[in-house]
């Protein structure tokens, strides 16, 4: 008895460590092969270009006061901020290099991201979500069409799309509201102002926004239409699909922001 305790515990112990570490592995093959499958099927016709306009208005469009809302006071605290921080050792002229580097690296593609994502791929996870368990997937099968191409496709697209050009407004609008504040509340000089932020902006970091915006979109689109066609329990299996894109969709933005990050200034 003696004997096999630190054995039992031993193999409790893995148990209790592979399990959940094995699940992660097979949601990850999940998913991949749900998107390598998507992006397959969405390379070969028919195509739907109806859709894909539809779902651009959808993500791109709409979504553009919560983005412009979000980048004008985020641009203006930074600034606010930076301004606080630099008095402390006399730096304060750095506010607009510091706003315009970090809103064009950091902030913009990642804010962005996150609040399009928690508008979006809720969206995409209810409504694909509610149609499988009303069978309206099914339905689409008998009328011989495919759903990964008229459903996840032009999401896919459009979000891959539309991201990469709600960052680049973003972070005009971003740096507009660290001009606004610093000029009209904290004192600097309007001509000054801009001149620095011209001197500091750089096309390799807008490259480098834009790359995140796109793979940010592609996590994004992802995650609510794989949630969304895996549901299942009715109502409550809606409202689990729909949070668990979200989170998933959040958790892979950070993860890919940091990746990317460390890959490019590394």
């Amino acid at each position: 008895m003696t004997v096999s305790s630190p054995a039992a515990a031993i193999a409790g112990l893995l148990v209790w460590i592979g399990t959940p570490f094995l699940a992660a592995l097979t949601a990850v093959g999940r998913v991949t092969i749900f998107a390598f499958r998507t992006i397959v099927r969405a390379l070969t016709p028919p195509y739907y270009p109806a859709r894909l306009l539809d779902q651009l208005a959808h993500i791109g469009w709409f979504s553009l006061p919560v983005v412009g809302l979000t980048a004008i006071f985020t641009g203006a605290a930074l600034a606010q901020q930076i301004f606080v921080a630099g008095s402390r050792f006399s730096a304060q002229s750095t506010v607009p290099a510091v706003v315009v580097i970090g809103m064009v690296r950091e902030l913009g593609p990642v804010l962005v991201g996150l609040m399009v994502a928690g508008r979006v791929s809720s969206a995409m996870a209810a409504e694909i979500g509610t149609m499988r368990v009303t069978e309206q997937l099914d339905a689409l099968v008998t009328l011989r069409t495919d759903a990964f191409r008229y459903l996840i496709a032009p999401r896919l697209f459009a979000s891959l799309i539309a991201l990469p050009i709600m960052v680049l407004v973003a972070n005009a609008i971003g740096i507009f509201g660290g001009y606004l504040i610093s000029v009209h509340k904290l004192g600097f000089n309007a001509a000054n102002y801009l001149g620095v932020t011209r001197r500091y902006l750089n096309s390799d970091d807008f490259a480098m926004a834009l790359v995140k915006a796109g793979v940010f979109g592609f996590f994004m689109a992802l995650m609510g239409c794989y949630h969304g066609y895996h549901t299942q329990g009715g109502a409550a299996g809606v409202g689990n699909a729909t949070r668990n894109a979200v989170v998933s969709a959040f958790v892979l933005i950070l993860i890919a922001n940091l990746v990317i990050t460390v890959m490019a200034f590394g």
